[in-house]
């Protein structure tokens, strides 16, 4: 790299001699070249060597300060993102379809056409229960997430668990979640009629006496509209096929955004 200017003279071609090839300007190393025309020459200043502190000024100034700029822009990005941590079965984490089909993925599509800086963490592993609620919220932690769609209950229902249990376990999620300053939405299920009169209403009943114990905003059925509907499930009738979960995720944005 060198730095250069131009020194121009008309004149005796002699007056070359009193130059010195080789001087000290500013504090830095020059070389004196020349060339020769008749009565004319033209010198030029050429900077012999470049400091390295010259150096590594100049990149901080073009190399490193777009790179620090664009690192500044990313933090401020993610200052202002909010992270939604969905965690639930089979249902959440889109048992049968692409992940990008599942409701999370279009939930988090549809935020962001509404002008929200967002990112949603599809938690959902296929056939959790609410006893693994609670780890999979301590795991999730590590991302600082500010609000938690909470979707579990639907295999407990399912296998006949007990409903104290459930809420049990619920609960320890609930309270954790709340101690970390994470707005909590308890998404609800239903059971079949097959399941008995009895245990189904208590196993509702239960979504709705947790919210209002723990001031929680409800949704009070995840799969309204599309639990036994031919159209918006996959041939096992239970997990949803892609229509089902964008109707999970239209059914979820309105929650959302009222709480933003």
């Amino acid at each position: 790299m060198a730095s250069r200017f131009d020194l121009l003279y008309t004149g005796a071609a002699s007056v070359l001699a009193d130059i010195p090839r080789n001087f000290s300007l500013g504090g830095l190393d020059w070389r004196f070249e020349s060339t020769r025309s008749p009565g004319l020459f033209t010198g030029r200043a050429v900077l012999k060597r470049f400091p390295i502190f010259l150096t590594v000024f100049l990149l901080l100034l073009t190399g490193f300060a777009p790179a620090s700029q664009a690192k500044k822009e990313m933090k401020t990005k993610e200052s202002t993102e909010k992270r939604i941590v969905i965690i639930g079965d089979s249902l959440t984490a889109g048992y049968g379809v692409e992940k990008e089909s599942a409701f999370p993925a279009l939930l988090e599509k549809s935020l962001k056409a509404k002008g929200k800086n967002v990112s949603v963490i599809n938690a959902g592993i296929s056939g959790a229960t609410t006893a693994s609620g609670l780890k999979q919220l301590q795991w999730q932690l590590r991302l600082k997430p500010h609000m938690l769609v909470l979707a579990l209950g639907a295999n407990d229902g399912l296998r006949g668990i007990t409903v104290g249990s459930s809420e049990e376990n619920l609960e320890k999620v609930i309270k954790t979640a709340k101690k970390e300053k994470i707005k909590v939405f308890l998404a609800g299920m239903q059971l079949p009629p097959n399941y008995g009169e009895d245990y189904r209403n208590r196993f509702s009943k239960m979504y709705s006496e947790l919210a209002k114990a723990h001031q929680l905003i409800l949704i009070p059925f995840l799969l309204k509209g599309v639990a036994g509907e031919s159209e918006f499930n996959q041939a096992d009738g239970i997990h949803p096929n892609e229509l089902g979960h964008q109707k999970i995720a239209d059914l979820l944005v309105p929650y959302l955004l009222k709480e933003w």
